[in-house]
């Protein structure tokens, strides 16, 4: 190592006297020693402070260039490196570097910076801030036939795209064509995938996606799709994978989901529907996921139920009743939630029979499967008649009721309470109301009035309140019991109450007047005060209902 320290101390005389020939001899021993024992030789170098010196011989002009970028990019693979490099101001003339026609310089200025940034969001961002983004771009477009080079822009961009602070800049750019050109062209399993993990950061913009979109990278997807469906090999089943998952997440923008779905006969949509009958779980999952975000407008929705889709989703969902695998059933409920979105769309399905395919997997003991099962029932029972169905349906109640306990799972237990106080608002019928008495679900409606969201209190409201119009006395002692009197009272005294809580809180009380001890409660509690405030309230609906109420208090008192 003692040559070392002469190398060291003899680049210094020679790079302050830019003796190129010597420098480069210096460099060469440099880059010897760093292949030899990486570690050591870069503190040697930062103790020798000659990384001051490498600045000034950053330039495009001189013949050492590539060399000295890299024996830059060697040190900065050591972390301990990167801060000194960052201090020795040797970022700003590497940038100015990838402005070079000389491929060396090039490959080795971009090991640079992407050593020296590695891991540093706060260096990345400063690359961006200088603009690499579009000379990288066109970089990729000039030397596409440069394997080096490709990989290290892949690489750039693949480290880049991880910073939301780089999506604007990339979709300014045309790296969706760029990236699009560059994948058709590969053949190897490795370098599809290095495409891949630059596509799926990339792909999250909903302008970038739409430019993926018209560069023609679904085709290409497709295409792997086809190849890879019957190989059982590994890195096949997880091209698949890569290609299926790319696809889905395409389709979440509106843009880019509608050019594909182009009024339901685009070739994509019709592709993506054959893989729901598949017999492989990707494909079956991926088309599910992908009817569920063309789903998202009713004229997509109405479209896909007129054309048979529902009855597809429905097999799939039998075929996976038994041990089936959880993210298909996942998948396909939210497409069916999806698609009951429109009203026209609610009587369709239900006399498709949706509702008993769905109901099969009310055993299931996985929460995303119970909430997407809830979401898709709620969705459906807007009809008075599937209400009652489906609220004289014993074994859904008493679920409803045991899921409304599930306070590891607040989306579980918030579209339990839903789904029970929709059921009574839709069907309007005694009968279900003693179901849903019977299974002890009173207390849970009782507690949704206390939500901190407004709609949810709302509808517990308007659910009781058709609970004590209609089968009050099986319910009195539960009502009493769940304290909702008391709960009333704090809801009219309290002002941040929307005024439709306040409102559908004092049809409540009149509604629960034909109950003696309820009745008792009210009076005990001085309602009449907390009412006749509520007369001047600024909502004329609120300030009416407080006029009748104060009358129903004075007169039966």
């Amino acid at each position: 190592m003692d040559n070392l320290s002469d190398t060291l101390t003899k680049l210094k005389i020679t790079a302050a006297d830019r003796t190129e020939g010597s420098v480069e001899g210096c460099l060469v021993c440099l880059l010897q020693a760093l292949a030899q024992n990486n570690a050591e030789t870069s503190e040697k170098i930062q103790a020798s402070g000659i990384l001051q010196l490498f600045a000034n011989l950053l330039t495009p002009q001189a013949s050492c260039t590539a060399k000295v970028a890299n024996v830059i990019a060697e040190v900065a693979k050591n972390e301990f490196m990167r801060i000194p490099c960052v201090d020795a101001g040797l970022i700003s003339p590497l940038v100015q570097l990838l402005n070079s026609k000389d491929q060396e310089v090039l490959l080795q200025t971009g090991r640079a910076l992407g050593n020296i940034c590695y891991d540093s969001h706060s260096l990345q961002a400063q690359l961006i801030n200088m603009g690499v983004i579009p000379t990288l771009v066109k970089l990729l477009g000039i030397h596409c036939h440069n394997a080096a080079l490709t990989e290290m822009c892949l690489v750039a961009f693949g480290n880049l795209a991880e910073l939301e602070s780089s999506k604007e800049q990339f979709a300014s750019t045309n790296i969706a064509e760029e990236l699009v050109k560059l994948f058709k062209k590969q053949i190897e399993h490795d370098k599809r995938e290095m495409i891949f993990e630059v596509l799926a950061p990339l792909a999250e913009n909903d302008a970038i996606k739409l430019q993926l979109v018209e560069a023609g990278l679904v085709e290409c997807l497709l295409e792997i799709v086809q190849q890879k469906v019957d190989s059982n090999k590994e890195d096949d089943v997880a091209e698949l994978k890569t290609a299926s998952d790319l696809m889905v997440l395409l389709l979440l923008g509106d843009e880019s989901m509608q050019k594909l779905f182009e009024g339901g006969k685009g070739s994509v949509f019709q592709r993506v529907l054959s893989w729901i009958p598949s017999n492989n779980h990707q494909l079956q999952l991926a088309g599910a996921l992908a009817i569920a975000n063309f789903a998202r407008n009713d004229g997509n929705c109405i479209h896909m139920v007129d054309n048979g889709i529902v009855e597809k989703l429905m097999d799939l969902l039998d075929r996976h009743v038994e041990d089936g695998n959880v993210t298909v059933q996942h998948a396909a409920l939210s497409a069916l939630r999806n698609l009951a979105i429109p009203v026209v769309n609610k009587a369709k399905m239900l006399s498709a029979g949706v509702t008993e395919t769905v109901l099969k997997f009310l055993k299931s003991e996985m929460p995303p499967v119970q909430f997407k099962l809830l979401g898709t029932l709620r969705m459906l029972i807007d009809a008075q008649e599937a209400a009652e169905q489906l609220g004289k349906n014993a074994k859904l109640v008493e679920r409803l009721v045991e899921w409304c306990e599930a306070k590891d799972h607040a989306g579980v237990m918030g579209e339990s309470n839903r789904l029970l106080s929709a059921l009574i608002r839709h069907s309007k019928s005694k009968d279900v109301i003693k179901t849903i008495v019977q299974s002890g679900g009173i207390k849970h409606l009782v507690t949704m009035a206390t939500s901190e969201h407004v709609i949810m209190q709302n509808e517990a409201l308007v659910a009781l309140a058709l609970i004590a119009a209609l089968e009050l006395g099986p319910a009195e002692k539960d009502l009493a019991s769940a304290q909702l009197v008391q709960i009333l009272h704090r809801l009219l005294a309290d002002e941040r109450s929307a005024p439709e809580i306040k409102y559908n809180s004092m049809v409540l009380i009149c509604a629960l007047m034909g109950s003696e001890s309820l009745y008792k409660e009210v009076q005990d509690l001085a309602f009449l005060d907390v009412v006749s405030k509520l007369r001047s309230h600024e909502n004329k609906s609120v300030a009416q209902q407080a006029s009748l109420t104060e009358q129903r208090l004075t007169v039966e008192s």
